[in-house]
């Protein structure tokens, strides 16, 4: 498959010409030296670099989307040197800072060096040969710079500062070097869909902010992978005027919705600029009766010959162990040799992980393997192949992923996916479709989230005092805020002052204070008056409100607790009864753990209980495990692929009705997936409808339910297959989940997948689940779903994350740490405490972010309301075994086949009992 850009730009060896001609002769020598000319066929510039240096020079703000290895990042570097070197020799530079460039890795180094040192260096050399002496400076600083390098920046301010979205923070409420961020003109947000997504990016955003109000107008630059939409990603990422009574101010330009008040926005939208060769294959035609080994032995014959066709070939697994797993297979059946292969992810020491980067930087490496951690930043020009084992989840991270081989401007995209999995055949066939057709996954950016806000709120206040109204403004001029009402205000400002009876108690203090400015002779105002001045600031209209901090540690208290990014522990296992430790957990595996469910560690099967502080209590079972050992480590399908495979079943039910399981096969074609992955996902859907019927899919207009009597553990079980991703079903199922347990006075087991989800009873209670969904109403769902979370330790763990971030539990203090486990001891203190109090700030961040980030409440209200309209349908289905489309959901526990001793037997056990009753 090849696709390229649908994009408008220019193109033509003029516009190169044009572009060039507008640089400084030093610049424009630089580029021509290092990547031709002009005239050269297909001129020297990619399309985002063509687009984007002109708004950069003309100081429009910009976001510029493209696919890793674009030149975007080189793009924005050499406008803004451009624009550093004329103003040098035309004025001369201060000892300031002039361009901040923020990225979410740490390791800056190898980009900096390809995109700003190495153009810095050169065309600096040729300035020297016109006898022009330069001095522009530039200087990485992250959480690991020493305080030796620290003060230095402070003598010598480097005039470009590349840092962290956690280090600028710091920055703006750091008194010495926050004065050096008055000249800013230029902020490169690089990798900004890595950050929009997560509280990271929110709490970069409302930075950007407080650095608008320090240096005013700045030019504001995004770099962005394929992401979508790209008006909101551009909003996100220059706010909005607001005024400081709330109101937005007159917007100038027409940018994204400028009506709204967001800033002017150039869009370069350049996402499909690079061609793609991508294709899906499957090792075996049959998926289930094939044994484990056979499909191993086919998987690495299939990869050991596309290692052996390129120069270096990259494999992205979905989980650290399969990283580890695959490159242990690669060596021991002798396709490559250690010297030549590697592995890399977050588990692996800072050391390793470098030396691996070197080697791909020098192309030494034949294969690495790895799962997240290359998806962004390093610099890997002799990759030419990228090998995705299992679904990527979403298209825009397969774009991503597959982007990091043919990694210069020009070269083919070349990505091979290999699916090991019916259901992940399924969704990457979509996937790929979709890739084909431009589609692209919306990012979700959290909004209106207390525990950054208080955070800045306290930074604000440091600087103070300073008006309320200054404060709000400032905070609603950034796009997750942008939509914060007063009571969101109140709601923070009384955390922040901390007016509620008892907190001190719990040694929890007001960290600011709010009052209206006195008259300068007192409240009487009498010039007597000993307490005379004490409360007014001349500076300040009488009457105004204003806000301050309280404590003489409030600035080390923030600057030592600041970011967002939460601490993690591993928490001890033990047995109920006898105590007796059988292992450790990683606690973000505790997500998908609910009392009841199964799974297995150190060989045996656990059934968890509950959890106390840094503990869990288990009981030893010999049920089949409902979670898998990876699910912690996969990113959840995203519910804009998932609709889009709603409407693929829709299509090939079509086809089938038409014309059968040939007609479906000659339809598969049409995708760019091998003849062994037509033949299995034909097969599937064949044995599906002819076991269970068409409505026992899920389409666009269906949602199909099915209940399976397991008499052997006396369990009755519902498959409800809704295709929209883990988030929507981890939502979905526990508003049905809770529903059911109040219904059937019985404890429901949940099982979660990415294309349904499982509730699992004792045999001897029934509940109409698809009629419970059919009278589920869509403005109830955000209610019901806290009171399923009430008392679980999903909620426990998330407001030990959202207390340590808003500054409740504090994480470090005069020197003492507090471990991620002792903090979650003194957040479960104090959260029994906080379910008393009214709208406590910390408490309702919680429940939100639960909700509406991690359980993806406006998809699930999506799908409610329109089962309410009657446009989709509930169906349901008694079988005496589970269908072909739930064999996943059935066997959770094994779905990851190529890097797990899965339970297939019992998967061809479910297969045979379809095939009996289709070859009735």
């Amino acid at each position: 498959m090849g696709f390229e850009s649908e994009a408008t730009t220019r193109s033509g060896e003029s516009s190169d010409r044009e572009v060039l001609d507008a640089l400084d002769p030093a610049v424009r020598e630089w580029w021509v030296d290092r990547f031709g000319s002009p005239e050269q066929d297909g001129g020297c510039l990619t399309p985002p670099q063509r687009e984007a240096i002109p708004l950069i020079h003309a100081g429009e703000n910009a976001l510029v989307a493209a696919p890793t290895g674009s030149g975007k990042t080189l793009a924005s570097f050499t406008a803004i040197l451009n624009e550093l070197f004329e103003r040098e020799r035309a004025e001369g530079l201060d000892n300031e800072v002039y361009c901040l460039y923020v990225s979410p890795l740490k390791s800056l180094a190898n980009d900096i060096e390809r995109n700003l040192a190495e153009p810095l260096a050169g065309i600096g050399d040729r300035l020297a040969e016109r006898g022009v002496e330069t001095d522009v400076r530039q200087a990485i600083r992250h959480g690991d710079t020493s305080s030796y390098e620290r003060q230095q920046m402070l003598e010598e301010t480097p005039h470009i500062l590349n840092t962290t979205p956690e280090t600028l923070a710091i920055l703006l409420n750091s008194p010495k070097f926050r004065e050096k961020l008055r000249s800013v003109e230029y902020v490169v947000v690089d990798e900004i869909h890595s950050l929009a997504d997560s509280k990271r990016g929110t709490h970069l955003s409302v930075s950007l902010e407080r650095l608008q109000r320090l240096a005013g107008d700045f030019t504001r630059i995004g770099c962005s992978a394929t992401v979508e939409p790209l008006a909101d990603i551009a909003r996100y990422l220059v706010g909005f005027d607001r005024a400081e009574d709330g109101s937005a101010d007159e917007p100038s330009g027409q940018g994204p919705r400028a009506s709204d008040g967001a800033r002017n926005c150039e869009i370069v939208d350049a996402r499909f600029a690079r061609d793609y060769d991508l294709r899906l294959s499957c090792p075996t035609p049959d998926l289930v009766n094939a044994s484990k080994g056979a499909i191993n032995d086919a998987f690495y014959e299939e990869l050991g010959d596309l290692v052996a066709a390129n120069e270096s070939t990259l494999v992205f697994t979905n989980t650290r162990s399969g990283a580890e797993r695959v490159l242990e297979n690669l060596r021991e059946r002798g396709v490559v040799g250690e010297e030549e292969s590697a592995c890399h992810h977050g588990s692996l020491s800072k050391d390793r992980r470098q030396a691996v980067e070197a080697q791909l930087k020098e192309g030494s490496l034949s294969v690495t393997t790895t799962s997240t951690s290359l998806e962004l930043g390093i610099d890997m020009p002799h990759v030419d192949l990228v090998v995705q084992v299992g679904s990527p989840k979403s298209v825009a991270s397969l774009l991503q992923r597959v982007g990091r081989a043919g990694h210069r401007p020009g070269r083919t995209v070349t990505g091979r996916v290999i699916a090991l999995d019916r259901d992940e055949l399924v969704e990457c066939a979509v996937m790929l479709r979709q890739a084909e057709q431009g589609f692209v996954d919306r990012v979700h950016i959290p909004e209106r989230a207390h525990d950054v806000a208080a955070q800045h709120v306290y930074g604000m206040a440091i600087e103070g005092p300073l008006p309320e109204a200054e404060v709000r403004a400032t905070l609603r001029s950034a796009y997750p805020y942008r939509e914060y009402g007063d009571d969101d205000f109140e709601r923070l400002f009384r955390y922040l002052t901390a007016d509620y009876d008892g907190l001190g108690d719990r040694n929890v203090y007001a960290k600011i204070w709010r009052d209206e400015n006195d008259p300068p002779g007192g409240d009487d105002g009498d010039p007597d008056d000993p307490t005379s001045g004490t409360h007014h600031y001349p500076e300040f209209a009488v009457g105004e409100r204003l806000v301050g901090k309280r404590g003489r540690l409030a600035r080390p208290i923030l600057l030592q607790n600041l970011g967002t990014i939460p601490d993690s522990f591993t928490v001890n296992v033990y047995v109920r009864g006898d105590d007796e430790w059988v292992g450790q957990l990683d606690e973000s595996y505790l997500d998908t753990l609910e009392a009841g469910d199964v799974f297995v560690l150190g060989g045996d099967r656990f059934a968890y209980r509950y959890r106390r502080g840094s503990k869990v209590y288990v009981d030893r079972t010999s049920e089949r495990a409902t979670v898998p050992s990876w699910f912690s480590e996969r990113l959840p399908l995203s519910y804009d692929l998932g609709r889009e495979i709603a409407r693929f079943q829709s299509e090939l039910v079509a086809k089938h009705e038409a014309g059968g399981a040939a007609a479906v096969r000659r339809w598969l074609r049409e995708f760019p997936v091998d003849a062994n992955a037509v033949r299995a996902l034909a097969r599937m859907y064949d044995d599906q409808i002819q076991y269970a019927g068409v409505e026992s899919v899920s389409t666009t207009d269906r949602v199909a339910v099915e209940e399976v009597k397991d008499r052997d553990e006396y369990r009755r079980r519902y498959h409800v297959r809704t295709p929209y991703g883990r988030r929507f079903n981890d939502g979905l199922s526990r508003l049905l989940a809770y529903r059911c347990a109040n219904e059937a006075n019985a404890n429901v087991a949940v099982s979660v997948a990415d294309n349904g989800f499982t509730l699992a009873m004792p045999l001897n209670r029934k509940v109409d689940v698809a009629e419970l969904l059919r009278q589920t109403d869509p403005g109830e769902a955000r209610e019901t779903l806290r009171d399923a979370l009430d008392g679980t330790d999903l909620l426990q763990r998330y407001f030990r994350i959202d207390a340590t971030r808003a500054l409740l539990v504090l994480k470090r203090y005069k020197g003492r740490e507090k471990s991620a486990s002792k903090q979650q001891v003194a957040s479960e203190m104090l959260l029994g405490f906080a379910e008393d109090l009214e709208d406590f700030a910390v408490l309702e961040e919680t429940y939100r972010e639960l909700i509406e980030d991690k359980l993806d409440l406006a998809g699930v209200r999506e799908v409610l309301a329109a089962v309410q309209s009657g446009d989709v349908e509930v169906t349901e289905t008694t079988l005496q075994s589970p269908s072909p489309l739930s064999f996943g959901l059935a066997t959770l526990s094994a779905s990851d086949v190529v890097l797990a001793d899965d339970e297939d037997a019992v998967l061809r056990a479910f297969h045979e009992r379809v095939r009996e009753h289709v070859d009735d």
